[in-house]
Formats: structure tokens, sequence, C-alpha cells
């Protein structure tokens, strides 16, 4: 089994073979303006979040994102993404669209190109503070320190606990692999007030985050997605549940065999006669999201895998009752509509990752070796047998989402 897909491995390599020496000379580049007097005071009008991968990471940073709203206005936040990750910013709605800034890392070039173009923007902005919420990206960490932002926070390796990028934050958190991941992230905006000499201490206690904003659909939009699912014939009123089969992570070892998810929909469609069973995926997935849903052998698997934008899978999921996916965005921009998620946990940990709020339902088997993959070895890991969701079973499954069903039925 393959640890990354292509994509990742080449942000991986860039990252250490471009970003070691650019973070060296940055650092060099930092010292001398210190010992020339420049110092990180001065109010705080315009902030700058960097988050640039990972959209379920992006829901976890609503709460931060969220304070430096309150503290200096709407449209005075701004957010730095790639660009196949906006869609989520999007969503959440806290950040004005014109406020969001975007990566193209479809080529080496194009993401050199763009996230220049980025940064000049970003400096005729002005902008006084950047929050680097990337762990540990060499990349991100240039980023942060050529926006020319007076205040930096952002995670320092202290003691070769993770990647070093170089000494580029004015206020340097030491990254706590104990907290949630959305209380790391409101620990980064809160960072910005303290006493940059003073750390690594940092003696605050970040809050625990409130469930993210709800997704409100645009005029029209839901009313599109039911008549896509009459065309596929899901009856109205069908109980949908939606299985993100997910055959092309970023992170194959997060899969969950595609036998489990067949399984799981035939056992869920002949336990109730109302159950419709929606299996999703990207458009490079339709082929093989398309052959299983009619390897479960009934009229009501269905297949919507490249048939929906982004955000109609988001309105699909309103829609839905249960979610079954892999720990990836799916599971947490779901956290945003009424869905219940059952997320299922393997390389990485539920207690740092799993979305907020009574709707959330993740499942891990808490093996030795699990998890392997985290934020110190900036998502490597040696691998190459995925145990850990082997150990998840139709069963454990079945039972959960059967049980969420009862109860929804009951309270319906």
């Amino acid at each position: 089994m393959k640890r990354f897909s292509s994509q990742a491995r080449t942000l991986l390599w860039i990252d250490r073979w471009v970003g070691v020496p650019v973070c060296w000379l940055l650092t060099v580049a930092r010292r001398a303006g210190d010992l020339l007097g420049q110092r990180p005071e001065g109010p705080l009008r315009r902030i700058l979040f960097l988050k640039l991968a990972e959209q379920g990471s992006t829901v976890l940073a609503h709460e931060a994102v969220r304070r430096a709203v309150e503290r200096v206005g709407g449209g005075n936040v701004y957010f730095l993404c790639f660009e196949e990750n906006r869609f989520v910013v999007d969503l959440i709605g806290l950040v004005p669209p014109e406020n969001v800034l975007t990566v193209d890392t479809r080529t080496p070039w194009s993401m050199a190109w763009t996230a220049a173009a980025s940064l000049l923007r970003i400096r005729r902005l002005g902008i006084d503070a950047c929050v680097d919420m990337e762990f540990f990206a060499r990349f991100s960490a240039a980023i942060t320190f050529l926006t020319g932002a007076r205040r930096r926070a952002g995670f320092h390796v202290y003691f070769g606990e993770g990647p070093n990028r170089g000494d580029l934050m004015t206020h340097r958190v030491l990254y706590n692999p104990h907290l949630h991941t959305s209380r790391t992230f409101t620990g980064l905006i809160m960072a910005l007030d303290a006493d940059p000499g003073a750390f690594p201490t940092f003696p605050v206690s970040p809050p625990e985050s409130p469930p993210p904003p709800s997704f409100v659909p645009g005029a029209g939009e839901t009313e599109a997605v039911r008549a896509l699912l009459l065309r596929l014939g899901v009856a109205p009123g069908g109980r949908i549940v939606v299985l993100n089969a997910n055959a092309g992570d970023m992170l194959p070892l997060r899969r969950w065999a595609p036998g489990n998810y067949r399984e799981l929909a035939a056992r869920l469609i002949a336990g109730a006669p109302d159950v419709w069973v929606v299996f999703t995926g990207s458009a490079g997935e339709a082929q093989a999201i398309g052959e299983l849903a009619r390897t479960v052998g009934s009229p009501r698997s269905v297949c919507l895998a490249g048939r929906t934008t982004l955000r109609e899978l988001v309105v699909l999921f309103g829609l839905a009752e249960v979610l079954v996916t892999n720990d990836s965005g799916p599971a947490h921009f779901a956290a945003l509509t009424g869905v219940d998620v059952v997320a299922l946990f393997g390389p990485e940990t539920p207690l740092l990752y799993s979305a907020p709020g009574p709707r959330s339902h993740p499942v891990w088997a808490g093996i030795a070796c699990s998890p392997c993959v985290n934020a110190f070895n900036n998502r490597q890991t040696a691998c190459r047998d995925n145990v850990c969701m082997k150990a998840i079973t139709v069963d454990q499954v079945h039972a959960l989402a059967s049980r969420i069903l009862r109860d929804r039925a009951r309270a319906a």
C-alpha cells in the first residue's frame, strides 16, 4: 500500500529540499532585523491566518477565526489557503470572500507564482499579525515571515521534537500534542497578546471550541440536490445514509476497505425499507465508486461520485441522516450540517482531530502502533499495512449507524 499520494509526496519534497535553505536564510535576515531594533509592538488592526492544507483542520480553526473577527472585525481578517481548500473557508462564512487568498498547487511553477502574488497583496494590505496554523511546515513559516507582519504566531521547535523550520516567529508556541487541535488553534490567536520573550512559557488554557457555525444553503441549492437524487431513483422522503468510500485519499493508509463499505451498505439497506445508501467521491473516483455501489446489488444503492460540487456535497450531508467516512475532509465539513458523522480513525487519533459536537461519533481501534502519523513527524510514517483500519469491523460500524438511525427516528 502506498503511504502518500503523488501530490502529497511533491509537497513534502518541496518543503524539505526548498524549505530548509529558505528558512535558514530568512532566519539570518530575521536576526539581523532584531539587531536593528525591529520589535512586534503596535496595535492589531488586520490579522491573517495561514492554513494551507487539510480541509478538516480548516474547520477546526473556526473558533480561532471567530475570535479574530470579534477583535478586529470581519473586514480586517484575511485567510491564505490552497485553492482546493478555499471552499471550506467560504462555507464557514467568517471571512469575507474578497479576503480569502489562495495558492494554486497544480504545478510547482503555479504554486510559486500564486504564492508570490498573494504575498505581494498581503504586504500591500499592511497586515499587523499573521497566525501560521500549519504544523511545522517550512513553506508556511517562510510565507509568514515574508508577509511583513510585526507579530507572527506559530509552532516552534525547541528541543528537536518536530521538523526544524528556523526561527521566524515572534510568538513561538510550543506544540502540545495533548490538546485537541481546535484548542491548539485557539491558543495561537491568544498567543498574539503574550510577551514574546516569555515563550515557551504560555500560561493560558484555550477553551473547548463550540460546534462550528451551521451551513445555510443558498437559494435553490437544496432543491437542486433533491432533484439530482430523484434522477438517481432515490424516493422522496427516503432516509439517506452517505458512505464516503474515499478511494483516492491524500493519505491512503486512512482508507477503510471497499468491501467493508459494500457489506455495510447491504446490511443497512436490508435492515430498513426506507433507507437509501448514497456513495460519494471525487470525479477521479467515480468509476471505482460506481462499481462499488452496483455490487451492493440493490436499487437503493446509488453513486453520486463526481456528480456534485463540493458545496453540493455539503448540501447532501444536510439532507442525510448518517455519514460514514474515514478521517478526511468530509468528516469535518459535514459538522457544519445536521448529519451524524461516523468517522473512522486509524493512522491519526480522534483525541486530537475529531470534529466537535454531539453528532460526531469517532471509531478508533486504539492499537499499540496507532496513531503513527502526527504533527511531529510531518505526517510521515513507515507503515505499509493499515491494520489500524482493518481492526475496525463492519459489525462495529453497522451497530453504531443503526443505533443512530433508530435514535433519529424516535426523535422525529
